[in-house]
């Protein structure tokens, strides 16, 4: 049994082997990585499509760079800075990033790809998140939720307090990482448009 589900009402057989794969983080970590790839790869892209879903996923590539560095100097509930916005900000970057990679592809299977892999994963890893911060903080927790959307903000106006760090962000929480691989995939797609002679040698 996944440690994620075993507080959930148990399950056989079929059921019980699909739930365990939804709360699965590393599949859903590594899948989503090796999404961007693929998207890159295999896509057939244009100006437009491009410039569109490259600018989505660097808004979500940097939504994830600041969402990681930002710490409380305590262990109460955070619930300014990002997630003011959103109650699991990392999520949000994720899905800008999946969303800009899908337009910049060009394929219209990557749309399907991309819903199928969000709406199988995404929904258990959320309700895992909220369901261990509840358990944590209790009904501090329930009032702040009733207000936060968990992925899509209603408003982006961000409450101050808490602290940014680079340093947890780029060190401690690997966002160099992120942001190398996402650029490294955006210029293959660009290379593919033919706007990048030098790489070529043209």
């Amino acid at each position: 049994m996944n440690r994620r589900t075993q507080d959930l009402p148990p399950l056989t057989g079929f059921a019980s082997v699909i739930r365990d794969l939804r709360y699965n983080e590393f599949f859903r970590q590594a899948i989503g990585l090796l999404l961007m790839p693929v998207f890159a790869y295999f896509s057939n892209p244009t100006a437009l499509t491009y410039i569109i879903g490259s600018l989505v996923a660097i808004i979500g590539m940097l939504f994830r760079f600041y969402a990681s560095g930002f710490i409380f100097k305590n262990k109460e509930l955070a619930t300014s800075g990002p997630y003011s916005l959103v109650r699991h900000p990392l999520y949000t970057g994720n899905l800008l990033l999946m969303i800009g990679f899908t337009i910049a592809s060009g394929q219209w299977w990557a749309y399907l790809l991309s819903a199928a892999f969000w709406f199988f994963y995404y929904p258990a890893a959320i309700e895992y998140e909220d369901r261990k911060l509840n358990s944590i903080f209790g009904e501090a927790w329930r009032e702040w939720s009733a207000s936060v959307p968990a992925v899509v903000p209603r408003s982006l106006a961000i409450r101050s307090g808490g602290s940014w760090s680079f340093r947890t962000s780029w060190q401690e929480n690997y966002e160099l990482i992120i942001v190398v691989y996402t650029l490294l995939c955006l210029l293959y797609i660009e290379w593919k448009l033919g706007w990048l002679p030098w790489f070529t040698g043209e």
